[in-house]
């Protein structure tokens, strides 16, 4: 292409990179959702916000829903699938087998190959953004707010405390809730932490009805995360899956665990890292690995 043309078609060379772009995006699931918030941190990976949890939407049955998925590499690439198993535990998954194959064989090589292919557990909840001192503008804001494990435990801590001098709280009320102070920061090894993270004293989301009805009426639909149609059809999942195990379509994964490769984890966030969902699910993991190898 000459300078002339490059001058001349700069708008169409935009635009066609752009779509690309886009369509790279979509590929590989970084499509930005501008429902949902996360937490920002700085380069030493600390940060802190107050975030409200919400209450049940309209017409629903709960104020969070859990998504289970699984994050790992292969020699034929990255598989970071939902997991069917999110829709019921009788659903058939592929990943789900072919772990519970390894896992059955009794080796120790093949459960941790099973363990860096274990799923990942994350929820999804309305927020209200009381304070986010990186973005302010995103205060007074509802918002999606997806998180693992570790927040998850502080959630239900709240609802059911551990000792006799603590009561028990609803933090998804809209009148006796709490505000949420989450604090993170980066353990050793680079591993994301929101132990410091906690409750405030019982209050209103905000000082009065109307108000609170404004956001109430801004709360996005949860079912709508977890409908059939969110999560692709087995068949797929499964194509998908022997493609980044190098696994051909008549051979398990038993008959080719000495040729499988051990997966390991990416490390880096709900957004939780795999690496950092793993040490807080391994115990719900190995149970659930057991279940199935139990029958």
């Amino acid at each position: 292409m000459s300078f002339a043309a490059l001058k001349k078609n700069r708008t169409k060379s935009f635009e066609a990179l752009n779509s690309e772009l886009q369509k790279m995006d979509r590929k590989s699931g970084n499509q930005h959702d501008d429902r949902y918030w996360k937490l920002d941190v700085d380069k030493a990976g600390n940060g802190y916000a107050i975030i409200r949890f919400l209450d049940t939407p309209d017409g629903e049955d709960l104020p969070f829903v859990r998504v289970i998925d699984h994050g790992f590499k292969g020699p034929g690439g990255w598989y970071i699938e939902n997991s069917r198993k999110t829709l019921g535990n009788d659903e058939a998954d592929p990943v789900a087998e072919i772990n519970s194959e390894l896992w059955n064989t009794g080796t120790e090589e093949n459960k941790n190959k099973a363990r860096a292919q274990k799923r990942r557990t994350g929820y999804h909840a309305n927020i209200y953004i009381v304070k986010d001192t990186a973005n302010p503008a995103n205060e007074g804001q509802v918002k999606l707010f997806k998180f693992g494990p570790e927040i998850y435990k502080k959630v239900n801590g709240a609802m059911n405390p551990e000792y006799e001098d603590e009561t028990a709280m609803n933090p998804f009320d809209f009148y006796d809730g709490a505000n949420f102070k989450l604090k993170a920061r980066n353990k050793e090894g680079g591993f994301r932490t929101y132990e410091a993270s906690g409750f405030e004293a019982v209050s209103q989301v905000l000082p009065t009805d109307a108000e609170m009805k404004v956001v109430y009426e801004s709360l996005h639909s949860l079912s709508a995360i977890v409908a059939p149609d969110q999560f692709k059809p087995y068949a797929e999942l499964k194509t998908k899956l022997y493609r980044v195990l190098g696994l051909t379509g008549g051979q398990s994964s038993t008959a080719a665990s000495a040729d499988m490769p051990t997966a390991k984890a990416d490390s880096a966030p709900m957004t939780q890292t795999p690496a950092a969902s793993a040490t807080d699910e391994d115990g719900d993991d190995l149970a659930f690995f057991k279940s199935l190898a139990d029958g």
